[in-house]
């Protein structure tokens, strides 16, 4: 018995060296392409790892995180006119008192509705005076109908006031993200404290400076949906204690509580930065995942060995295509008991498995025309696709019909005769600052793609059903002696092929799966997640963070698939030590193109299960 044991010691530890020697699936395979697995043992240890991740809800609009002290920095030029209201300025013609003006300014909004800036203006004002010495006055003596004697007045000036901006179109109807059409025309808010300089005049007192009141209303318009650029219109008033034409209630005169300077101005402002620096982000929550690593040792023997005892033997070959950014990893089958099933999601789901939760606020946004930012949304409870859906209107799955994406349109119309037949209204997945139409992972919701497009579904392949088989086998790489089959064939195998699933499904090719799966012998499942090098992150260390993210998204995605298998009739008995989890290309293909919409893209998000059995 001991020397049976030291042989098993010696034979494991030669094929450990030989596995660690052969890197790549390819490699193994060509190795021990005449051996057959005989034995098999596993290791397993499970270290703690924290990651970050956004809540799953509809993103809400009036929530938002203040971004760094450099970001979202602005600067504004303006021009206008504005009349003087003085003790005096009724004393003449309204006309005389009207003077031009010009202001600059810097400021930096700190959350979507508050902003702060600092404003220089320089300007003059002109009215009246029935001083006839000094107080600004010049010129002849003037009378008027109520017999008052008067002068013109004029006063220089310059003023810094220091602001605070309320955004009132966003405080109201909250943050519209970045890149966004709405929220084009914006209302805001602007009060302040300065102070202003008189320059004086000859023959005068001298100069004075006193404090202003600053008030503005403004409104301002944007371009496009960058948002880098505004012309803005405001209603100005500056507003002095009584004393800025130097009338202060002397000499038996009773003098107004205040003096104004009260205009209309318009001018441009410019932000700084690029307009992806200027937006901002929800808040976020922390939690701890688990991941298992597994380390294994293998033995096989001489296939010939094998057959004498076990007869017929083939590989099985089928891949499951999955959206951008999305692997399951917040679904069932990993996490028990959840509304969405991954599998049955990609099978036959709709859109992005999510509702509105309140009708009748739904119903009344739209018809005001109102953002549907910040409604509580919940999931779509998924349905196996192996029966006929009564919501059978709308595309369903993902890369089940070839032409017909699974993303639906959000126009108001579309959305009502949706809920009209369905009793529901859809809902996207609304990150604060892009608006997603398909299915993602809660720590994908943040990432920012290289496309505004890259957030809509705009074509399909059928690259999940039979029909697509060509298409795979032209650009994946699959043996010539493993039979390749789709996910909808595996799918339909595994629950029944009836319903929806079945015209997506070959009839002859199920027979077969089920056959192999009731009567045949698993001795081998290798499973390879795959994820594309799409990602735009910019910032430190971008090159491993990239690989990092997509080579994560690449292990979730398979280990989604053999949860689900290990829950199937046929699978569920199989021993985990039959399961083998490795990644195509290191789990990440490059992918050149920026959509990821194009087929290139499509391909390389996947998951690829060959399934090796024994069958007499």
């Amino acid at each position: 018995m001991k020397r049976l044991n030291l042989v098993r010691r010696v034979l494991t530890v030669v094929a450990l060296v030989f596995l660690a020697a052969s890197p790549t699936w390819g490699q193994i395979d060509e190795m021990y392409k005449d051996y057959r697995e005989v034995y098999r043992d596993t290791t397993d240890f499970k270290p703690q790892t924290k990651t970050r991740a956004q809540r799953d809800t509809l993103f809400d609009a009036n929530r938002v995180v203040t971004n760094s002290f450099g970001k979202n920095w602005f600067v504004y030029a303006t021009g206008g006119a504005h009349t003087f209201r003085g003790d005096y300025s009724k004393d003449g013609a309204f006309k005389g008192t009207i003077s031009p003006d010009w202001s600059i300014g810097i400021g930096k909004w700190f959350t979507p509705g508050i902003a702060l800036k600092l404003e220089f203006l320089r300007s003059n004002s002109r009215g009246y005076t029935e001083y006839m010495n000094g107080h600004y006055g010049y010129g002849p003596v003037i009378g008027n109908y109520k017999g008052n004697d008067y002068r013109k007045m004029k006063t220089t000036w310059w003023d810094v006031a220091a602001l605070a901006s309320l955004n009132l179109t966003r405080l109201i109807l909250g943050y519209e993200g970045i890149d966004s059409n709405k929220r084009m025309g914006q209302f805001m808010l602007n009060l302040g404290i300065g102070g202003t300089h008189h320059l004086g005049f000859a023959n005068d007192y001298g100069s004075d400076n006193l404090w202003s009141g600053h008030t503005e209303l403004q409104y301002s318009q944007f371009f496009n949906p960058k948002k880098k650029v505004s012309l803005d219109l405001k209603a100005r008033g500056l507003f002095y204690q009584t004393n800025f034409d130097h009338e202060s209630g002397m000499e038996n005169r009773v003098a107004k509580k205040f003096d104004s300077n009260l205009g209309l101005h318009a001018g441009l402002t410019f932000y700084l930065g690029k307009a992806r620096n200027n937006g901002w982000r929800g808040a976020t929550k922390i939690y701890e995942s688990d991941y298992r690593e597994r380390e294994i040792q293998v033995l096989k023997i001489k296939e010939q060995e094998v057959a004498k005892r076990t007869g017929n033997h083939g590989t099985l070959t089928f891949f499951v295509f999955y959206p951008n950014n999305y692997s399951g990893r917040n679904d069932a089958p990993i996490i028990p008991g959840a509304s969405v099933n991954a599998l049955d999601y990609l099978a036959g789901g709709i859109f992005t498995s999510k509702r509105y939760v309140d009708n009748e606020a739904v119903a009344a946004r739209l018809r005001s025309g109102a953002s549907l930012n910040g409604l509580a949304i919940e999931d779509l409870k998924t349905e196996r696709a192996d029966k006929d859906f009564a919501i059978d209107y709308v595309p369903r799955g993902y890369e089940m019909l070839e032409g017909t994406p699974m993303s639906l349109s959000l126009k108001a119309d579309d959305m009502a005769a949706f809920r009209e037949k369905a009793g529901f209204y859809y809902a996207p997945i609304y990150d604060g600052l892009h608006t997603w139409s398909y299915r993602i992972d809660d720590a994908t919701l943040r990432q920012q793609l290289l496309s505004g497009d890259n957030y809509k579904e705009t074509d399909s392949y059928g690259l999940n059903s039979h029909y697509g088989l060509g298409t795979v086998r032209q650009y994946m790489d699959v043996d010539d002696a493993d039979e390749l089959v789709s996910f909808a064939d595996i799918y339909a195998a595994l629950n029944s092929n009836n319903g929806y699933i079945a015209q997506f499904a070959d009839a002859k090719t199920v027979a077969k799966i089920r056959d192999i799966v009731d009567r045949g012998i698993m001795t081998l499942i290798q499973v390879e997640g795959l994820a594309t090098s799409q990602d735009n992150y910019s910032g430190q260390d971008a090159q491993r963070i990239g690989r990092e993210r997509n080579t994560a998204l690449s292990q979730n995605r398979a280990a989604t698939v053999i949860q689900w298998l290990n829950d199937k009739d046929g699978f569920r008995d199989v021993a985990s030590q039959i399961f083998l989890v490795d990644s195509m290309n290191n789990g990440i293909r490059t992918v050149k193109d920026k959509s990821t919409r194009g087929l290139n893209a499509k391909l390389n998000r996947c998951v690829k299960v060959r399934i090796q059995y024994m069958i007499d």
